[in-house]
């Protein structure tokens, strides 16, 4: 469903814009909304389709099995939705506050049984007693909801008939409000902790279209979290979980469609 849902608006966006380009064929017509990019603040919100999925960066030891990696990420497609604040600075830079929420599931599969060979105890770790892994432990199905709180430098060109380019680049403040991380239970009761507050940057692209009475831009952003977001398992639990992983990234990628 969220597959098809990401499709449609990609198919959507490419038939606005093929109905988009009958307005810049012809010389002699007359630009529409030719004073909207002078107001020093406007308004507007968007909707989107996401692909969330994770950089992990694996524990040598309890992550590797030699060339073997034990832990894998599948990646989900879902929706979003949010808010526009433009601010203009000149005839080419706008800073633009977009909050919104995104919603998502990934799934991380955990083939660390392997790892009852270090059961005696490391350095790292002390000694623990093997559990045979089920399939509710090697899976986690980890769902998210993001507040996401992007503020971005957008350089745009010049405008060529009802239509313009532009580039952005930013900062990202994201609350994720299903990270469990105040949760005393762990991956021993099918509990994945990750961090709630997370800093991430983006970078975007689009073209921005002027109808008669507003502006509508698509767009693909990626956004890419800069801190990790693992949680540690608790001291008592075996290393098959947050022990295999060093670091855990959320990467997005998204198509979106903004109204203004």
């Amino acid at each position: 469903m969220n597959k098809f849902l990401l499709r449609a608006l990609v198919l959507a966006s490419v038939n606005v814009a093929v109905l988009a380009n009958a307005q810049f064929r012809t010389r002699n017509r007359m630009d529409k909304l030719e004073d909207f990019d002078e107001q020093k603040f406007s308004w507007g919100f968007y909707l989107n389709g996401n692909r969330l999925d994770y950089r992990i960066v694996l524990n040598p030891r309890y992550g590797m099995n030699n060339n073997q990696n034990l832990v894998s990420s599948k990646e989900s497609y879902s929706f979003g939705a949010g808010l526009i604040a433009k601010w203009r600075l000149n005839d080419y830079l706008d800073v633009r506050l977009e909050p919104g929420l995104q919603f998502g599931q990934r799934q991380l599969t955990f083939n660390t049984q392997s790892n009852d060979q270090y059961a005696a105890g490391t350095l790292t770790n002390d000694p623990f007693i093997p559990i045979p892994l089920q399939e509710k432990d090697r899976v986690r199905d980890i769902k998210s909801t993001l507040v996401d709180v992007p503020v971005l430098l957008e350089l745009h060109g010049q405008r060529w008939y009802n239509s313009r380019p532009y580039i952005a680049a930013g900062v990202n403040y994201i609350v994720n409000l299903q990270s469990n991380s105040s949760s005393t239970d762990d991956n021993l009761q099918q509990v994945f902790r990750s961090t709630t507050h997370n800093f991430a940057w983006s970078a975007e692209m689009g073209i921005q279209f002027y109808f008669n009475k507003f502006k509508l831009t698509p767009a693909v952003r990626g956004t890419f979290i800069m801190n990790n977001e693992i949680v540690a398992d608790n001291a008592t639990t075996p290393p098959y979980w947050t022990s295999a992983m060093s670091t855990l990234q959320t990467r997005a990628i998204f198509f979106v469609l903004k109204f203004e």
